[in-house]
């Protein structure tokens, strides 16, 4: 039986998921790239290209990866429940319309696996449905409205490149996260479908941290204002996780997973990490990264303003002993057990250092203690990297960069060794 978890931030890193750009950024537009949480479109070929040459960097260092789209696509013909799951859910009376529902769910349903898992991720057009239009309008408000055979039925999922944060693992189980933004939130039901029912997770024998064994089968519908991304969670190890409270993720989350992992053992130390709320540092790893067991890259201007907040298991269930942390890093410090922490700072002079954070120099992975990989362009902050002892493996990330996301942001580690 194949074992999965995470277990540090810089242990050897064995699994990750990942996804390459596909027919999701092909759609996305100057017209639609806002709504879809991008900043600007991507030229999709070198995209690929770049991704292709970062995952083949993770594999010369012998990290075996899994792409999003194989594994969804396997899961769907291994299992006619997380078919049903995934499309009772995308396929709704709120989404494509009361009249509509069972001929979508039904072409759905239809499709064979691989086209389907690139539907359910690239979206589903008007035209793709092959439903006849005409007809459905004279019952059908949705289809009468219509007047753009390209307008989507399914919108495309272009944020799955991201698969740090529709879905996190930490020590010896996983979250399917609860999204922040509605654009987001089918990602996770796909992920959780993922660990659920595809051969290679469904008996590997792991906790459900989000949702929770009370929680039952996960819904995208029932989120209410509590939101969680993977991007502000770093198990760094040593029973401890850093989770940001950041323009993503509310406290009421970090309590439900802190009380998920204490109840089982898993965690003795959940650090909240409070943080300003911005665009340009959505979550705590766009600003703070481990390089090493006792290492760290990191951007101060945001990092400095940080508050630790830790919570520990409280004397009954369902409370927390809580303590308000000196520093952020000093906490840090504290839970690694090293004396100090040693801190690599975003590199170059006041305007190459906004540059730079901006293009994810401190969103960095490792696959080794000391052994990261960064975006080549953000050369200040690799020469402060280097001569700190770390070695840097560079990627280019011209098209990539643009999403707003580094490696850490791109993959998804579902097994690393602990520190």
């Amino acid at each position: 039986m194949t074992k999965f978890g995470v277990y540090s931030e810089v242990g050897k890193l064995r699994k990750v998921i990942v996804h390459r750009p596909e027919l999701s950024l092909q759609r996305l537009t100057p017209s639609n790239h806002d709504e879809l949480l991008f900043d600007d479109v991507l030229w999709v070929e070198r995209a690929q290209w770049e991704h292709d040459q970062f995952t083949q960097v993770m594999r010369e260092r012998g990290v075996e990866v899994f792409y999003v789209h194989d594994l969804l696509a396997e899961t769907l013909k291994a299992s006619d429940e997380a078919r049903h799951l995934i499309i009772n859910q995308v396929a709704t009376e709120y989404t494509v319309g009361w009249a509509l529902v069972d001929e979508v769910r039904r072409f759905l349903l239809d499709l064979e696996p691989a086209s389907l898992s690139k539907h359910l991720i690239g979206g589903l057009t008007a035209s793709e449905a092959g439903l006849n239009w005409k007809k459905y309008s004279r019952i059908s408000l949705h289809a009468a409205a219509l007047n753009d055979m390209n307008a989507f039925l399914l919108p495309p999922l272009p944020n799955t490149l991201f698969t740090r944060d529709s879905s996190c693992w930490i020590f010896d189980g996983v979250s399917a996260n609860p999204m922040y933004w509605p654009a987001r939130r089918r990602e996770s039901l796909n992920m959780f479908a993922i660990y659920k029912y595809h051969p290679m997770f469904k008996d590997a024998g792991f906790h459900f941290w989000y949702p929770n064994e009370t929680d039952g089968e996960f819904n995208v519908q029932n989120f209410g204002r509590s939101a969680l991304e993977g991007g502000d969670v770093l198990p760094i190890g040593k029973g401890t996780v850093l989770i940001g409270m950041s323009e993503r993720t509310q406290g009421s989350m970090i309590e439900q997973i802190a009380d998920s992992l204490f109840t089982s053992g898993s965690a003795e130390r959940v650090i909240a990490c409070v943080m300003t709320k911005d665009r340009a540092h959505m979550h705590l790893d766009t600003v703070f990264t481990m390089l090493d067991h006792d290492k760290v890259t990191l951007f101060p201007k945001v990092v400095d303003q940080i508050r630790a907040i830790s919570l520990r298991p409280g004397k009954k269930h369902g409370d927390f002993h809580v303590t308000r942390e000196k520093s952020f890093l000093s906490a840090v410090a504290d839970a690694l057990k090293v004396k100090k922490l040693k801190v690599v700072e975003t590199g170059g002079d006041q305007y190459q250092r906004e540059r730079e954070q901006w293009d994810d120099a401190n969103n960095t992975v490792a696959i080794e203690p000391g052994v990261v990989i960064a975006y080549e362009r953000n050369t200040h902050t690799i020469a402060k990297m280097r001569a700190s002892g770390v070695e840097v493996l560079t990627i280019p990330g011209f098209e990539l960069g643009k999403g707003r996301g580094g490696g850490h942001c791109m993959t998804c580690p579902v097994a690393r060794d602990a520190i």
